[in-house]
């Protein structure tokens, strides 16, 4: 495997809005790049590192607290990280970005409107959510702080998975967090 520069790929955004699909697309063109990597997808993170946490304000920030520590102990090892979490809050978030190291901290916002979220959601959690079924639910009952300055803003609702991930990718080789040989490997 080759070896790229430590960062942690943070991607936030509210759930169904596509951060996992992108995790595993920008995981895979790391893989094909032979660039060793880590994903610290939130749904695990929760059953593993997290279990037994709420949803209260306190419960998320320490969820989001614990994958920030791992993705820092990685990221300070050289290992890219890619987390897929919805951490809704703001300053919780910049805590992260502080710990890891502005420089190597890279806010992916991933966007759709609530209307295309209620549309993809095969389980029916965020009309249960918006007729009040479901209590503490993010962006509905719950609040969601959107990033005000990320590195990167994608779209799933406007731009296809690739697209996105060609945003994404092309960040990492201008940022040389990955190498040009790299970014050739993958395609």
């Amino acid at each position: 495997m080759a070896s790229a520069r430590g960062f942690t790929l943070w991607f936030t955004g509210l759930s169904g809005a596509g951060k996992s699909t992108l995790a595993e697309e920008i995981s895979r063109r790391l893989h094909d790049g032979g660039v060793g990597h880590e994903i610290l997808d939130g749904d695990v993170v929760r059953t593993n590192l997290s279990k037994g946490l709420g949803f209260s304000r306190e419960d998320r920030d320490t969820n989001i607290l614990r994958i920030g520590f791992v993705a820092e102990l990685l990221t300070r090892h050289e290992i890219p990280v890619i987390t897929a979490a919805i951490s809704p809050f703001r300053t919780t978030r910049e805590e992260v970005r502080r710990n890891i190291g502005k420089d190597r901290f890279i806010e992916v916002y991933v966007e759709a409107s609530l209307d295309e979220l209620v549309r993809r959601d095969v389980k029916g959690l965020y009309a249960k959510a918006l007729h009040g079924e479901i209590k503490n639910f993010t962006g509905v009952s719950d609040p969601y702080e959107a990033p005000t300055d990320p590195q990167i803003s994608v779209n799933s609702e406007t731009q296809s998975v690739e697209e996105s991930a060609d945003v994404i990718w092309n960040y990492l080789l201008a940022n040389e967090f990955i190498t040009v040989e790299q970014a050739v490997l993958q395609g």
